[in-house]
């Protein structure tokens, strides 16, 4: 999950734009671990780095989990610590010459996100935030799941695929028998996750494949070529 790159690889490469991938430490259930965002967030991110030659930087692996805290393990940050953590990494890559930046999200509680890249965008396109709700959804169909964003929200059919897929050893026995429906969430801002699931999942993790896995990953990367023309708009 870590690059391994030297300094001497990243002068040669030359990028002016880097990737970050912003994960979680929260739960996923019984079968899936604590890092399961970081990872995917990872495999993302260094999929399209290496695809469209971007500086790859490494995951921030704590992020906004309130949602799920009461669960063993969940551990958090605040918005504004995320925030905070963010516009320094930006500043330190703008004093080295590499101006814009590419956030890698698999956490959908990090609505920060979303302000702080509508924020840095006012004086021109410095960041995206990828992949967007239409990509999953295109990944999704490419991929023939079954499932949706929203009845699929956590751990399911689309997070164990992609584990499946790069990571089978962190994959555990017993997701052909999780899956949970809570699909009417009307009050998840207040209550968290406890609110409408004991186990932590909501979604289809039995309808998981590594198949699948192997087909969203590779739509997403497709996909991102289209938030790279919007972020290099000026040049």
């Amino acid at each position: 999950m870590l690059t391994t790159a030297t300094s001497t690889d990243v002068g040669r490469l030359g990028a002016r734009m880097a990737v970050l991938p912003v994960g979680s430490f929260e739960q996923h259930g019984d079968h899936l671990p604590l890092i399961t965002d970081t990872v995917i967030a990872c495999l993302i991110a260094e999929r399209i780095a290496d695809t469209y030659e971007l500086f790859l930087l490494p995951p921030i692996t704590i992020s906004c989990s309130h949602e799920h805290e009461g669960f063993p393990g969940t551990v958090s940050i605040a918005a504004t610590t995320l925030t905070a953590v963010v516009d320094d990494i930006r500043d330190s890559l703008a004093r080295a010459g590499v101006d814009k930046l590419v956030l890698v999200n698999d956490h959908g509680g990090n609505y920060v996100l979303s302000n702080i890249t509508q924020q840095a965008n006012v004086t021109g396109p410095r960041v995206t935030l990828f992949p967007g709700r239409g990509d999953w959804t295109a990944a999704r169909e490419h991929a023939g799941m079954e499932t949706t964003n929203h009845a699929d929200m956590h751990g399911g059919e689309l997070e164990t695929s992609l584990l499946l897929h790069a990571h089978p050893e962190l994959v555990g026995d017993g997701f052909q028998s999780a899956d949970h429906e809570a699909d009417h969430r009307p009050h998840l801002l207040v209550t968290g996750m406890r609110g409408y699931t004991e186990t932590g999942i909501i979604g289809r993790p039995s309808a998981a494949t590594a198949a699948k896995g192997e087909a969203a990953l590779i739509n997403l990367t497709a996909s991102f070529e289209d938030h790279l023309g919007a972020l290099t708009s000026e040049s």
